[in-house]
């Protein structure tokens, strides 16, 4: 071991650096200075409150069109037989609905009630997928007739759809869901027919044997928020296992594979490490991984790849705007703007490590449902000289659970102040609930920067105009 001692060397690079660098490299550093959003697609989010008023659900139509291109490009250029359904449970807004329908997708429908909502909006029948693990008689029928595709859940509703099917003048197309083990756990065994026992071919042989039924596709969605491509490249291998063997015992090759959703959004979990881009692998990788599966088979027995995808589409096109109704808890007085009370209050602060101030929002749980699973991203619409400190923010229920963040990093702010949180675009207004408060105003930046209303809010003749008083309780 050689014995020769260098010294240090001390080069002169932090000196070159401006004081700004000392903060990023610090680890526990909530910044030297507040980040806000002033601006949604160019439109002054105290411009959207004035118009709207607060709570606002905002949706980026730009945003919408940007992701929904970068999804068919992705695949179509990997695999050019691909095609999408837009997932209406994820949003069912009538504007959301048709901007996807515009490009190109076809509608996911969780219930009759979806399926209705498509049909309305100008869908065609055999642009509609039928889904849901309990589809009452009168939505199949209506389905059925109509010409849309039934993907089928279980023995029941196959025995349902074998019944109204004898009565049809000519077969019927179905799919089959399958409860396809790709390692992601927890496995979503409420759906589907499962594969590992046999179940899934046992049903589909008796769909094939069925004159009056055509098995069109084989369905599976493994998950939601799924972070590892490579589970659907297995759920593809595994399909296409038992697409052979329908084939080699029964004499029909189902000319469909459905991958499903569960595509992430750019967002974090709770307990997450950011930055959410760095967490959440890009759509390119998934589309990497389920059409390099699908290459590999000789050309005249590659499948339609079908994809039914909601969040990742919609989440990020969110945003939800809100004001702050009331200031709870301690307020510290002194400015982190660079002197040295702030620097003492800043280290007081990353010691402690915990929120004492509370922001009470005009928007709260009834409104996100997310809010349970995902670190919604909370910016103020303005600048402020502060720098960011731990705030819990509340919402504006009668309950204590009603918490939207329990710490985010925000400036010192005031009654009034107006805040984004984001990405919301994805349940959340379909989600949303009249507890306390009705539902509030949406609104939809378009391509060319004009904020236009899609919902207005709810007032209490929306709601109490579906409310029946029994004679003998008086009237209203």
């Amino acid at each position: 071991m050689p014995l020769t001692y260098f010294p240090p060397t001390i080069t002169d690079e932090l000196g070159r650096q401006p004081i700004e660098s000392a903060i990023e490299r610090n680890a526990f550093s909530r910044g030297k200075e507040a980040s806000f959003r002033e601006a949604i697609d160019g439109v002054l989010v105290a411009d959207l409150a004035r118009s709207f008023g607060t709570p606002l659900f905002v949706f980026s139509e730009r945003t919408l069109r940007e992701k929904a291109k970068a999804m068919r490009e992705a695949f179509r250029s990997r695999y050019a037989k691909s095609e999408f359904a837009w997932s209406f449970k994820t949003n069912h807004l009538d504007a959301v609905c048709q901007v996807f329908r515009s490009e190109g997708w076809i509608a996911d429908a969780a219930s009759g009630f979806e399926y209705a909502k498509a049909r309305r909006l100008g869908y065609a029948a055999r642009e509609i997928v039928l889904n849901g693990p309990a589809k009452p008689r009168a939505d199949l029928e209506r389905a059925m007739a109509e010409g849309a595709l039934v993907q089928i859940d279980n023995w029941d509703e196959l025995g349902l759809v074998e019944d109204i099917a004898a009565a049809a003048p000519a077969p019927v197309e179905v799919g089959l869901r399958l409860l396809v083990d790709t390692g992601i756990r927890p496995m979503w065994s409420k759906f589907g027919f499962a594969l590992a026992d046999g179940e899934a071919e046992r049903a589909a042989a008796r769909v094939v044997r069925n004159r009056k039924l055509r098995l069109h596709t084989l369905h599976t969605h493994i998950g939601t928020y799924i972070l590892l491509p490579e589970a659907y490249a297995v759920a593809a291998r595994k399909m296409l296992a038992l697409r052979d063997a329908i084939e080699q015992r029964h004499g029909h090759l189902v000319p469909c594979l459905n991958l499903g959703g569960g595509l992430p959004s750019v967002s974090l979990l709770h307990g997450m490490a950011g930055p959410a881009e760095r967490a959440v692998p890009p759509v390119d990788a998934y589309a990497d991984a389920i059409t390099a599966v699908l290459k590999a088979l000789p050309a005249k027995r590659r499948p339609l790849l079908r994809m039914e995808n909601g969040r990742h589409l919609v989440d990020e096109a969110g945003y939800l705007v809100t004001r702050i109704a009331a200031v709870k808890g301690s307020r510290p007085t002194l400015s982190a703007g660079g002197d040295l009370a702030g620097l003492a209050y800043k280290e007081q602060a990353l010691r402690g490590n915990e929120a004492r101030t509370g922001y009470v929002l005009d928007a709260g749980i009834n409104l996100l449902y997310t809010a349970a699973w995902f670190r919604i991203e909370a910016m103020p619409a303005r600048a402020t000289n502060t720098a960011p400190t731990p705030v819990r923010l509340y919402g504006p229920l009668c309950m204590a659970i009603d918490v939207v963040r329990e710490q985010a990093e925000l400036p010192l702010l005031e009654t009034g102040d107006l805040l984004t949180l984001y990405p919301v675009g994805a349940y959340n207004s379909n989600q949303s609930m009249q507890f306390i408060f009705g539902r509030p105003a949406m609104a939809m930046i378009t391509e060319q920067g004009k904020a236009e209303l899609i919902r207005q809010a709810e007032t209490l003749e929306d709601i109490a105009g579906l409310e029946r008083l029994p004679g003998h309780l008086g009237t209203v």
